[in-house]
């Protein structure tokens, strides 16, 4: 081909790869614009290091260990790595190949007839180089696909992080909330037992019948079985926290905290549309987006003429093991290949990826949906737990002072064993409902914290990156 013919047909077709491929531009999946549903309570968004708004020292200790040596941290440090490879693989098919060979050979051929043998002795060496033009696109296509799987897997990672850091600071609290239980438990059991000693020595003195000392004993048993499975749930969440921070159970120390000590972070909410570079997850799903986006480029630019450019040179002597006085040949050959029927097979491809790219964009829309959810979700329990934590710590008090005045009226013989019983009973299982509703407020805190993105932030990218995922898809121009 004449290099002038060469040249010009080069430049038409990159022109026309300009135009081969347009911009898929999107709508907004969702309105965010209007405000939340629920109660919004007034602070900032959470910090990247959120848990120590809750003003725990041993809590810190167990988060930062937990993403040092968690195997889950660990494994998506790894998916992070193969995605970077898989870019830098993508990323070698817009380079040119080079190739090297070398070949010597012998040989000896003996003819009937002849009266003698023919020997040939021959040495080459060459070197091959091969470049493909991406004329419409189509590598690079495969790199920005890989680039947006890249992204992708890295706000993986961060979600890891987050549901790790999350799941920690609520096993934490459920041991502080399960010691706390079982204080309160063994206080009721001493309780119990101080009065099955008042009954006991009223009955000696014909104040207090059989059946009085039968029940408050019964009282007692009772509190002496519910302290089994606290001490097994406590057993258990132990051994729970271990290995979020991926440690054995027997290398586990905890100290132990006062749960009512803990502090609650001041967590606040923007507009709903804030969420949208606050969430890994949803920075997940915007990756695929684009990542699809990728693959129909590719799968169209596919359907076009492919450019091939290649070159080499040879050096050849009929001397075994060396190049001396060799002959020389270079080549210079430009291919244009264009597939012609396949049965509709690179059509389909086409047709395959673009559905892809409605998947992801439902898939975009229903982690977006889902997300705002979440936030209402969490900003009701939050609201919903302080308030009943106040209401119970009220009834705990009350609980507590009828039991104390039914305890007086009955050493006076002014009351029955039932109503020291009856307060008895109110008074346990107020107890034990005020700690576990300060777990669920703790928790509910956290469920905020985590659906609000625990800290996190999108990366900033260039604005005409940015509009690609930002998008609906179908709408090509």
């Amino acid at each position: 081909m004449d290099k002038r013919v060469f040249i010009g047909l080069s430049a038409v077709l990159a022109l026309l790869a300009g135009c081969a491929q347009s911009p898929r531009q999107h709508d907004a999946p969702v309105n965010l614009t209007a405000a939340w549903g629920a109660n919004v309570p007034q602070g900032n968004w959470p910090e990247p290091r959120w848990w120590t708004g809750f003003q725990a020292a041993e809590l810190d200790r167990l988060i930062e260990q937990a993403l040092a040596d968690s195997p889950d941290v660990r494994i998506a440090e790894q998916r992070v790595r193969s995605a970077e490879l898989a870019v830098q693989q993508a990323g070698a098919s817009l380079f040119p190949s080079l190739g090297l060979s070398a070949s010597i050979g012998s040989r000896r051929t003996d003819s009937p007839g002849s009266s003698g043998t023919v020997r040939s002795e021959s040495s080459s060496a060459g070197l091959n180089i091969g470049y493909e033009v991406d004329l419409w696109g189509r590598l690079s296509a495969g790199v920005r696909g890989a680039e947006a799987s890249l992204d992708g897997v890295r706000f993986d990672q961060e979600s890891v992080r987050l549901t790790l850091t999350s799941g920690v600071a609520n096993a934490y609290f459920q041991y502080l909330s399960l010691v706390d239980r079982l204080e309160i438990a063994r206080q009721n059991l001493q309780l119990a037992e101080r009065l099955m000693a008042i009954v006991e020595t009223r009955a000696r003195f014909g104040s207090a019948s059989a059946l009085d000392v039968s029940r408050q004993r019964t009282t007692v048993l009772s509190q002496r079985a519910a302290l089994l499975p606290l001490e097994t749930q406590l057993r258990q969440t132990r051994h729970a926290l271990a290995l979020l921070v991926g440690k054995l159970p027997s290398e586990l120390t905890l100290q132990g905290d006062r749960i009512e000590r803990l502090s609650l972070p001041a967590v606040g909410v923007e507009v709903p549309g804030a969420i949208l570079s606050r969430r890994p997850d949803l920075a997940r799903a915007e990756a695929d987006l684009r990542a699809a986006d990728a693959q129909v480029d590719a799968a169209r630019a596919a359907l076009l003429p492919t450019l091939q450019l290649s070159a080499g040179g040879s050096l050849a002597t009929s001397t075994l093991l060396s190049l001396s006085d060799p002959t020389r040949v270079l080549s210079l050959t430009g291919s244009l290949a264009q597939n012609l029927f396949d049965g509709g097979k690179l059509r389909r491809q086409v047709d395959i990826s673009e559905v892809g790219v409605k998947q992801s964009w439902e898939s975009y829309r229903k982690t977006l949906l889902t997300a705002v959810k979440e936030v209402e979700d969490a900003l009701v329990n939050v609201e919903r737990q302080g308030t009943q934590e106040l209401n119970q710590s009220a009834v705990r008090d009350e609980a507590q002072r009828s039991l104390q005045l039914s305890e007086q009226r009955y050493k006076a013989g002014a009351a029955g064993l039932s109503d020291v019983l009856d307060a008895q009973r109110t008074f346990f299982s107020a107890q034990d409902q005020l700690a576990q509703i300060r777990l669920s407020r703790l928790s509910a805190s956290v469920d905020l914290i985590k659906a609000l993105g625990g800290g996190w932030q999108a990366p900033r990218r260039e604005p005409a990156a940015q509009a690609d995922v930002s998008t609906k898809p179908g709408a090509d121009s």
